[in-house]
């Protein structure tokens, strides 16, 4: 079978669907897929109670909620989503805020670099977000001039557009490189 991945991508996968699984201490019956073909040594088994839906949906949405776990493992491993600023409300939520905050902007970023569009924030950070360089006001502009590094040629690839800043006064954001 084949199922839908993330960015428009499909992946041929075997299924072995047990409709009648039981469970010693769950009163129903269940039902059990065994996936193989998932990029795993062994295969991945999903149990659940929707004993209608086509096992393709049912391998499909588990691999949604599998993405979104995985992004918030980034989460926690990049920006630290597990170490908030303490037990004082204000301070997780503005944490948690920044943490999305950056988390949208890494995707959007990865999104715009050419063979990046599934690497990790750490990665983005090390390769791209650590370079070094100085930031320029030229009046209605500011222009962010990158040191050359191992990792430019991606970025000029990217083609990062100049960008209007609202809460700058309509100033407008661009880059160069050295």
């Amino acid at each position: 079978m084949t199922i839908a991945r993330a960015g428009a991508k499909t992946r041929r996968v075997r299924v072995i669907d047990t409709p009648a699984a039981k469970l010693t201490k769950y009163p129903g019956t269940l039902r059990q897929l065994a996936v193989a073909g998932l990029g795993h040594d062994e295969p991945t088994i999903l149990i659940t109670n929707d004993l209608t839906s086509p096992a393709k949906k049912i391998i499909e949405r588990y691999a949604r909620r599998m993405n979104i776990e995985q992004r918030l493992a980034e989460s926690i491993r990049s920006f630290g989503l597990d170490a908030l600023a303490g037990a004082v409300p204000l301070n997780v939520d503005l944490d948690v805020t920044l943490t999305l905050l950056a988390h949208t902007l890494c995707a959007a970023l990865r999104r715009r670099l050419p063979g990046y569009a599934t690497t990790t924030p750490d990665t983005l950070q090390r390769r791209f977000l650590s370079t070094t360089g100085e930031i320029l006001n030229r009046g209605n502009e500011i222009i962010v001039r990158l040191d050359r590094r191992t990792y430019s040629p991606v970025l000029r690839q990217a083609d990062l557009p100049t960008t209007e800043v609202p809460w700058w006064g309509g100033r407008r954001l661009s880059y160069e490189y050295r």
